[in-house]
């Protein structure tokens, strides 16, 4: 292939309700898109970089500074196009993994729509539909939390996560778990809110028989998830610890977790998304799909990705009317408790023109 040009767009999408973390609340997404046009196809990739560097030192507004000066103009200066040539052509530019991530993933999608293939195909995947599971924000009240839980419950999801930080964490989960009973699969992702010294804490945790807590301490502080481990029976996830393959090798031999959680926007694409999952499988390690609150060209993707035989754990590969009430694209409609897998080629999916140009905020075309 050859390349064209690069469109930078920024949308704007309301949440349906607004969601808290550890690291702050969000009541809309400001996304950044990439489509790449090549003289074969054109392709769609999603930053799920957030507004502010909060769960990461990345950020939207950064993301598309680092991808006009000095990102596609490596990926326009590489001798050839193909996907499996991003990550080299970009290699001298350190970090930002996420705008990478979005650039890679629209090269991919172009690459596979030119020659009829599917993402799930070119991954690896083994089935055509995927178990979901949902993740539900930091309340105000645990009655909220329970007319939450209970409200995606019936919807059909079939795990639930729940935020937690320093005095939002026993109760809630006590209270979820005496209310919807020991069958509920239930998890908690604390986004690095506690330290080393919260270790006898967090084993109050371990009588409700998590499936895991995901990132309880800093993502610097790999020794610290080797403490905590020997501390608690809580299986012990990383999420921004792994930030590639030899990251989670590292975490893997450290004994830092038994758990990981597979981002592909924080982990530099899903290239580098199934080298983990084949790193994890050789080790008997589980790992499941997280989610940055994509739009359907993110959930498209990530739904394939979670389709992979190593991933033996519902995901945050929820439905679209989970967080927004329109998506850009055809929405992914939950059907006993699964998503289907994308079966065009490609990612599977496109944005509509009429619902992307109503939450467009801004465009860039950057010429080869």
């Amino acid at each position: 292939m050859k390349l064209t040009g690069v469109e930078l767009r920024r949308i704007r999408m309301p949440l349906v309700a607004p969601f808290r973390t550890s690291f702050g609340t969000e009541t809309y997404r400001d996304i950044l898109l990439v489509r790449v046009v090549t003289d074969a196809a054109e392709g769609w990739g999603e930053c799920v970089a957030l507004s502010g560097p909060l769960y990461s030192s990345e950020y939207v507004a950064a993301a598309g500074e680092v991808l006009r000066r000095f990102l596609v103009p490596a990926l326009a200066a590489a001798p050839r196009l193909d996907a499996y040539q991003v990550g080299p052509a970009l290699a001298a530019i350190k970090g930002h993994r996420m705008a990478k991530a979005a650039l890679e993933t629209a090269v991919l999608d172009a690459e596979l729509r030119a020659e009829g293939r599917t993402l799930a195909r070119e991954l690896g995947a083994t089935r055509e539909a995927v178990p979901c599971g949902v993740s539900v924000g930091i309340m105000d009240s645990v009655d909220e939390l329970l007319d939450a839980v209970d409200g995606y419950l019936s919807a059909g999801y079939v795990r639930i996560k729940l935020k937690i930080e320093p005095g939002w964490d026993v109760e809630p989960v006590r209270a979820v778990r005496e209310r919807f009973g020991g069958e509920v699969l239930l998890q908690v992702d604390a986004n690095t809110a506690y330290t080393r010294a919260d270790a006898r804490h967090l084993a109050r945790l371990d009588p409700f028989d998590l499936l895991l807590i995901e990132q309880p301490l800093d993502e610097e502080d790999l020794l610290g998830h080797v403490e905590l481990a020997r501390v608690i029976r809580t299986p012990v996830c990383l999420d921004e610890s792994i930030t590639s393959a030899r990251t989670a090798a590292d975490a893997i031999r450290l004994g830092a977790c038994a758990i990981v959680n597979v981002k592909p926007g924080r982990v530099g694409g899903y290239l580098e998304a199934r080298r983990i999952h084949d790193l994890c499988a050789a080790h008997g390690v589980p790992v499941w799909c997280g989610g940055m609150l994509e739009s359907g060209i993110g959930r498209a993707a990530n739904v394939a990705l979670a389709a992979l035989p190593g991933f033996t754990l519902p995901g945050d590969t929820s439905a679209s009317d989970r967080y927004y009430r329109t998506d850009i694209t055809p929405p992914f409609v939950l059907a006993d408790g699964h998503l289907a897998v994308p079966t065009g080629p490609g990612i599977g999916v496109e944005p509509v023109p009429e619902l992307l140009a109503e939450v467009t905020t801004d465009t860039e075309w950057l010429p080869r």
